[in-house]
């Protein structure tokens, strides 16, 4: 298959083999790392690129978000593209005018409900209830997020983990301020707080507690190194509880090499790659999910625009006011 006719193809990751070599320089702004492996991929395209100079530029993703809106205004541009962990930082470039359109074959290569003109999801993570399976069983994982203000479980969170507070966005959107301040009130009296979302399902393994909330992959990763671990993946149904959040990519600058730095996130071997070691959930169509994750189309997500989840501010002046930052 040419090169033309594998682009023009909707649907489906292309492999490496029918990309064209990327040539010249090109800087991207990287919003994470996950323990090494994006640096893994980008390693391995410079290694397939050898003329191209890529610059790289590291730090937190919001940083990073607002240093390009800051450089914007001052006139100066210095990233190409940007890697972003979740797509509320994708969403306040895209705000700010600064992102550059997609063609429509790259676009056609995501998942149905993934597909957006101004930027690329990479790979998705869904929002669970990770419950230990001594204390309960699937059947009495409640299907709403909101009936957990009203249940005698003891609940793991971090409520300072960014994760958590795009979940928290995602019910102020769907359920409004007051329902969502309400809910963070009731959760926080029987919660215990942990660092992050690795340290609350650690926590559900040894019994701390009954449930906690955390994405997908901290489970499945423990799982993988202790497969008898004494936890397992609860989902709600059509609520924040579920989110599939993302992490995406797009592009600052305009012509071609930009845009096909993009498509290599999109081939086979980087979702393959990203699913495996990573267990994050490929976004391009047909790509397999991680192993112990169920299919996609078996969640229930509520139906938002992830770009939304960038207007991060109201929801930590909420979460401030009731307490629980």
């Amino acid at each position: 298959m040419s090169i033309q006719r594998s682009f023009a193809a909707p649907g489906g990751a292309v492999s490496v083999d029918q990309l064209p070599k990327l040539e010249g320089e090109i800087t991207l702004y990287l919003g994470r790392g996950e323990g090494g492996l994006y640096e893994n991929v980008l390693e391995a395209i410079r290694k397939r690129n050898p003329k191209l100079n890529l610059k790289i530029r590291r730090g937190a993703t919001a940083a990073l978000a607002n240093s390009i809106v800051a450089e914007s205004k001052a006139g100066v541009k210095r990233a190409d593209v940007f890697w972003a962990v979740d797509s509320g930082a994708i969403g306040l470039i895209s705000d700010a005018g600064l992102a550059r359109p997609l063609p429509a074959d790259l676009i056609a290569q995501l998942r149905p409900g993934f597909q957006y003109t101004q930027w690329a999801p990479v790979t998705g993570r869904v929002r669970t209830l990770p419950y230990n399976t001594d204390r309960l069983t699937a059947e009495q994982i409640p299907e709403s997020v909101m009936a957990l203000a009203d249940s005698d479980l003891s609940i793991g969170w971090a409520p300072a983990y960014a994760s958590f507070q795009s979940f928290v966005t995602a019910m102020r959107l769907l359920e409004g301020d007051k329902v969502t301040a309400d809910w963070l009130r009731a959760i926080k009296a029987r919660a215990t707080t942990y660092a992050g979302e690795l340290g609350v399902v650690m926590a559900v393994e040894r019994g701390e507690v009954d449930l906690g909330f955390a994405n997908h992959y901290y489970t499945l990763r423990l799982k993988n190194g202790k497969p008898d671990a004494k936890v397992a993946l609860g989902f709600t149904k059509n609520d924040a509880g579920c989110l599939v959040n993302a992490g995406g990519i797009l592009a600052l600058s305009d012509g071609d090499l930009p845009i096909n730095f993009i498509r290599y996130l999109l081939t086979e071997e980087v979702q393959s790659y990203l699913a495996s070691e990573a267990y994050e959930i490929p976004l391009v169509e047909g790509a397999k999910p991680p192993q112990g994750l169920p299919p996609l189309d078996s969640i229930s997500p509520p139906k938002i625009d992830l770009t939304q989840l960038a207007d991060l501010r109201p929801t930590l002046n909420l979460m401030r006011r009731v307490g629980v930052l």
